[in-house]
């Protein structure tokens, strides 16, 4: 055993690194296969078990969402403003986005399919309320606003966390609590996983991942020796995809319903965390044997991954909508959604990259 030390008193780990944005790049990717695998599912189809196993039960659930809000805390610590205000502002944003993108996933959806296809029930709304579902970039930003909370009280990372922990805990036993009211649930569903299907990302049952991600990142930043720090990579996939294999079988298991991998528990959470530890292990072998073109690209992509998030779900929608106007009575298999999911992928990066550089042309004009 090497007896360098493993981490500096200093920072040495600045600037972008590699593998955090592999990480993320591929979460966004997942997320964008399970998005297609969702929608599809609302039209004739004749989707595999295998197929919506592979992408509901592992890659589109832990492989996506958790490592994004892994990497989003890692990320604030890398980030050049770290200061209370800034975050807390960035978390405002982030929520009014996220009621943006509810009107691309479920409003214009459910009256375009209604118009054109005469299914008014593909796209729920109900009555309204859909309009302020607790999306991932809703989350996102109460985390931001938490966490900038957490640093206007001069709070350390470990202490963050230990906040989440009871949080995390909390949220396990209040989950699919219903309040008898539509209104009352969505509202209580920004924090804890409420009954009505107003939630998918309630504070409380994920907050420990952008914090983890804090701890992680401040550690990560003074490490002299990453490869070192991630070597148990293997072992940490290993044991949580055996986790996750186990829970489809199990009932009311973690993977065994859609709602209980939204609204996971304490426990579910730290089989994630040793995922997101893996990912970012595999990643980091994985890139070191990439071009550097390619690392190249997906460290630009990673840039604006929350453009691609914000319009894959103003595109996939309209997609299957227009298929089915154009093709008639279309059914969806397995080699369709593939081919729909890659060309969504394609079409929201280069959508996303033509809006950075004309973003960044204003600015400079």
């Amino acid at each position: 055993m090497s007896s360098k030390k493993l981490f500096s008193d200093q920072k040495i780990n600045t600037g972008r690194q590699l593998e955090i944005d592999l990480a993320k790049c591929m979460s966004i990717v997942f997320m964008i296969f399970l998005h297609c695998l969702m929608v599809t599912t609302g039209f004739n189809n004749n989707i595999s078990p295998y197929m919506n196993r592979a992408i509901a039960q592992l890659l589109g659930g832990p492989f996506a969402a958790p490592v994004f809000m892994f990497s989003m805390g890692v990320g604030i610590v890398y980030s050049r403003n770290q200061e209370p205000g800034y975050l807390i502002k960035r978390g405002i944003k982030q929520m009014i986005i996220g009621i943006a993108v509810n009107i691309g996933e479920f409003f214009l959806p459910h009256f375009l399919a209604g118009e054109l296809l005469g299914r008014w029930d593909i796209f729920p709304i109900a009555a309204g309320l859909l309009l302020f579902c607790v999306d991932i970039l809703a989350f996102a930003g109460m985390a931001m606003i938490l966490i900038g909370v957490f640093k206007s009280l001069k709070l350390s990372a470990t202490h963050m966390v230990m906040i989440a922990v009871v949080m995390s805990v909390a949220g396990s036993f209040l989950r699919f609590t219903d309040f008898g009211n539509n209104i009352l649930n969505m509202l209580s569903g920004y924090f804890i996983g409420s009954a009505g299907g107003f939630t998918a990302f309630p504070l409380f049952n994920w907050i420990l991942f952008p914090t983890v991600g804090i701890l992680f990142g401040e550690y990560y930043i003074r490490c002299e020796d990453k490869k070192r720090l991630l070597c148990a990579w293997p072992v940490a996939l290993l044991i949580s995809v055996s986790y996750f294999v186990i829970s489809w079988f199990i009932p009311n298991g973690f993977l065994s319903e859609t709602h209980n991998y939204y609204f996971m528990t304490t426990i579910d959470v730290l089989f994630c965390l040793i995922c997101d530890y893996g990912v970012i292990g595999f990643w980091y072998l994985i890139f070191r044997h990439l071009p550097e073109g390619v690392t190249a690209f997906f460290s630009k992509v990673s840039s604006y991954v929350d453009v691609i998030y914000i319009v894959q779900w103003y595109l996939i929608p309209i997609t299957y909508i227009m298929i089915c106007f154009i093709g008639g009575n279309v059914v969806f298999g397995d080699i369709s959604l593939v081919i729909i999911a890659s060309a969504e992928i394609v079409t929201c990066t280069a959508i996303a990259g033509c809006y950075k550089k004309h973003k960044k042309s204003i600015r400079k004009g």
